[in-house]
């Protein structure tokens, strides 16, 4: 049942991957096509992240009620039915129609994150951090596919009436329809009721339904010190690896690398965020979660250090880059095994929604503020700014660590 569990989500990542970076790819373009503004052109990805963070607690009540298999197929539902509203928005040319589309566009990335959760649903608990790292490598595939079929997409709509950087959004639906249907129909039986029945069947007295929702997650978190580690570690990585990632093709640009160059820096980031997950699953079971959690912290502040001091050096910005990537893998991996670790059963898909509207919200604002930051004071700025987002990590590290060690976080 695991390998089958694994292997669904694992497949469902490649699509879902697929769709969110085929549509993302030219979002920024489509924006400034709309609104006839280059100005409002990075809202677009503003509504998708803050889209992915509003629909993270709906998701996870319905998961929490219903099962992964419910909540994941709505999500993708949701996400397809978001590509499609962005495809009519570029018709009829209307801008705040386009930034509602995105929004529901985000439902597919909130699909992508909670399936590493869905990973740790079955696993064993030494072997949760390679379960959800699997889950996550499995993005790359479709991260990396993307952009390189946004313009074939493009080219698909000509002629249709429909403008050619809507394309890509009408194809990332169609993907997002092939995810839903895929984990409708494979991914039973569900791996999250079936944690609970086997935990019902274990010793112990079964928890009661109300300690599934929203409101006990809450307190799931707030109750414990490893928890609240695990999830400011998840949102904080997150801000850390947005604010500089959205900012560094800008710096770059202004110190006169082409689009090859630029892109390529991206794909080296872009690899450090996924490709190692299965090295961050391994280290996280082997060492344990806190011991990973720090290397994130380390590996992003070097990052920052790095891409910050870079001043038109682009190997020193590429390396920066890279490492903010496998920054965030180490972070994501170490903080989602010691939040799943962290908490009873029963609140789990709560609290793991909970931990995707804080990651996601966050990230939101760290992006919009990133572009003002640089603005007003420069790249090396905006990296240090975003360096000191981890300090409350590093400092709920120290606490977690040395005053109440546990088994889980070793």
């Amino acid at each position: 049942m695991r390998r089958r569990t694994s292997a669904v989500l694992a497949a469902s990542q490649v699509l879902g991957g697929l769709g969110v970076a085929t549509g993302i790819a030219l979002a920024a373009v489509l924006a400034e096509e709309v609104s006839g503004s280059e100005g409002l052109a990075g809202l677009a990805m503003t509504s998708s992240v803050l889209g992915t963070a509003v629909l993270s607690l709906p998701l996870a009540a319905l998961m929490a009620a219903r099962g992964r298999r419910a909540g994941l197929t709505l999500a993708y539902l949701v996400g397809a039915a978001g590509g499609g509203v962005v495809v009519l928005a570029a018709v009829l040319g209307s801008f705040p129609l386009l930034l509602a589309g995105m929004a529901a566009f985000g439902a597919g990335s909130c699909a992508n994150l909670q399936a590493r959760f869905a990973a740790a649903d079955l696993a064993e608990p030494d072997h949760r951090g390679r379960a959800i790292a699997m889950v996550v490598w499995a993005t790359t595939i479709g991260a990396v596919l993307g952009p390189n079929i946004a313009a074939p997409a493009g080219r698909s709509v000509a002629g249709l009436g429909v403008p050619q950087a809507a394309g890509p959004f009408l194809w990332g639906a169609g993907v997002f329809l092939l995810a839903a249907a895929l984990v409708f129909v494979m991914l039973r039986p569900d791996p999250l009721l079936t944690s609970r029945v086997l935990a019902a069947a274990g010793p112990g007295t079964p928890e009661p339904v109300r300690s599934r929702s929203l409101r006990a997650g809450l307190s799931a978190v707030t109750t414990s010190a490893p928890a609240r580690l695990a999830l400011v570690t998840i949102a904080g990585a997150h801000t850390t690896m947005v604010s500089i990632m959205v900012m560094t093709p800008v710096d770059l640009d202004h110190h006169g690398a082409g689009i090859e160059l630029i892109g390529l820096v991206i794909s080296g980031h872009i690899a450090g965020m996924y490709a190692f997950s299965p090295l961050m699953g391994r280290l996280c079971d082997r060492l344990g979660r806190i011991p990973v959690i720090s290397a994130a912290v380390a590996l992003l502040a070097c990052a920052a250090l790095v891409a910050g001091t870079a001043d038109g050096d682009h190997t020193r910005s590429a390396v920066g880059l890279f490492l903010l990537g496998l920054g965030w893998s180490a972070g994501l991996v170490g903080g989602s095994a010691l939040l799943t670790d962290s908490v009873p059963q029963a609140a789990r898909a709560a609290v793991q929604g909970l931990s995707d509207l804080a990651m996601n919200a966050a990230a939101g604002v760290g992006g919009a503020l990133a572009g003002l930051v640089m603005a007003r004071a420069g790249y090396g700025w905006l990296n240090a700014l975003a360096a000191a987002v981890l300090l409350p990590v590093a400092a709920l590290v120290l606490f977690t660590r040395y005053r109440r060690p546990t088994a889980a976080g070793r």
